[in-house]
């Protein structure tokens, strides 16, 4: 299912992303919780999962194409970079939440619900967000990863991952109007 996505089209201080993914709840969270598995699709790193733990985040987005794929060159100088954030809610196997830059650049919700038939339907939502330009950022970027997600759980390949993020690029260039929204 391709995602539904939500915004303030005012401020663009919020992204909501639906999905509905072909594993049960517990297998999505194991995605979102175990550092390997979150490294095949977001971006690896210690999870000490409770409220006030912290998840590590380190960017290695060559580790999400299965084939050799070079970084764009406006993406290149944050290869390798790690940080963490601080978790602030935390309750397995259904809400995930934490910090984005600290709280700068707002606060990320994971939902997850029993959908039926052995699918979970994944709410993602960023809030806090300062604009249009936070909101094309992080919306290219969501999209372009829960497109990884939704296929490494099916046990599908990800050919190239930024091809995936530059067409994720496009589209919220499509959705969200220029001029207006931003800080």
């Amino acid at each position: 299912m391709a995602d539904t996505l939500h915004t303030d089209q005012a401020t663009f201080a919020m992204l909501r992303f639906e999905r509905l993914l072909d594993a049960p709840v517990d297998k999505v969270w194991q995605y979102l919780v175990d550092p390997e598995l979150r490294a095949r699709w977001f971006m690896a790193g210690p999870t000490d999962a409770r409220v006030g733990g912290s998840i590590g985040l380190t960017m290695d987005h060559d580790r999400l194409s299965d084939r050799d794929v070079p970084t764009p060159e406006r993406y290149r100088p944050y290869v390798g970079h790690s940080w963490s954030e601080r978790i602030t809610r935390c309750e397995p196997p259904h809400v995930l939440a934490f910090t984005w830059e600290n709280g700068e650049a707002g606060e990320v919700t994971f939902e997850l619900a029993d959908a039926g038939n052995g699918t979970t339907r994944l709410l993602l939502t960023h809030t806090g967000l300062r604009g249009r330009s936070d909101a094309m950022n992080f919306g290219g970027g969501w999209h372009s990863h829960l497109a990884v997600l939704e296929r490494r759980i099916r046990g599908d390949g990800v050919e190239d991952f930024w091809a995936l993020h530059a067409q994720a690029e496009a589209r919220m260039a499509e959705i969200l109007p220029e001029g207006a929204g931003d800080r």
